[in-house]
């Protein structure tokens, strides 16, 4: 408890509380078109819509961004590759400046020096290691298969690794892509016009981004809106996929390779994922899903090393 001098009380009374209060309540006006958006839950965003509409002043649409947050480290061994899930930036600096404009930054706050020592950091930032037991026996085989499957697309010097793959290939859900316009990333690039920093690589792209796979194993939930719980499950056909599950409850199952979405516990703790809410599809990406249940496994025991 304190007690509040004559001054105080008048400045909380007339100025600080009244303010307080408008600028709720216009943050409020500002995020009302969240409210006909399906929620996030836990450990996704909708990371451009709120720059279109509040930050670049473009007229509201019906579009829907949700997705999962990407991976920072390793960005040295990414570099060249398109970043964001549709490959919407090329620049790592402008990736991190505009992360922070995303974050309430402004132009006359915009802490370039400060940012410069974030990049700096998740360039060296190792991918974590798989914390629990591997049979090399098996991920060696699983290694053959990844060369012979998977390699071109997502390993460090695959051809495609870090390219965009359009999204009629890649047959994931289109609603991340179709957030994101050509007059977003055109006025985007101007919007640091007369500062000594400046955006000028931002683009509007067809497709999703081959990533490559660091780290894989804490990524889970997996597809650019985190549709698909484990890894096991996204080798399975879509329509073999779970269609609703919890995400959100942090314990792992090193079978299946993600985290535990069933159960009391997930039920109780995780947010409800139902992949036939809009933008919440499970579809797409069936490269792998013919192999065999005993090649499954083992590119899976491989995975888990990556």
């Amino acid at each position: 408890n304190y007690n509040l001098s004559w001054l105080e009380n008048l400045l909380y009374r007339y100025v600080l509380i009244p303010q307080t209060k408008k600028a709720l309540l216009q943050q409020k006006e500002d995020y009302s078109w969240t409210d006909s958006r399906p929620n996030w839950g836990p450990g996704r965003i909708d990371p451009f819509n709120p720059v279109k509409f509040n930050t670049l002043k473009l007229p509201k649409d019906n579009t829907i961004g949700n997705s999962d947050m990407m991976p920072l480290w390793n960005q040295k061994m990414h570099k060249g590759f398109a970043l964001h899930w549709d490959g919407l930036e090329t620049s790592l600096t402008e990736t991190v400046q505009t992360g922070a404009i995303g974050d309430g930054a402004t132009k006359k706050s915009l802490p370039v020096a400060d940012l410069q020592r974030v990049e700096d950091f998740i360039q060296e930032l190792p991918p974590p290691k798989y914390p629990f037991a591997i049979d090399e026996q098996v991920a060696a085989k699983g290694s053959q298969i990844f060369a012979n499957t998977c390699a071109s697309c997502h390993a460090f010097g695959g051809e495609r690794t870090g390219t965009v793959i359009p999204v009629e290939e890649v047959g994931t859900d289109r609603h991340r892509l179709d957030m994101w316009t050509q007059e977003g990333a055109d006025t985007y690039n101007h919007f640091g016009d007369g500062y000594p920093w400046d955006f000028k690589n931002l683009r509007k792209t067809n497709g999703y981004v081959s990533v490559s796979l660091d780290g894989l194993w804490l990524r889970a939930p997996y597809l650019h809106n985190g549709s698909v719980p484990s890894l096991q499950d996204l080798l399975e056909k879509p329509e073999n996929r779970p269609q609703v599950f919890y995400r959100g409850y942090d314990v792992y199952d090193p079978k299946k390779v993600g985290f535990i979405t069933e159960g009391d516990e997930a039920k109780a703790i995780g947010f409800k994922y139902d992949t036939t809410v809009t933008a919440n599809s499970n579809q797409g990406h069936i490269y792998g899903t013919d192999l065999s249940d005993e090649n499954k496994k083992a590119l899976i025991e491989y995975l888990k090393t990556l």
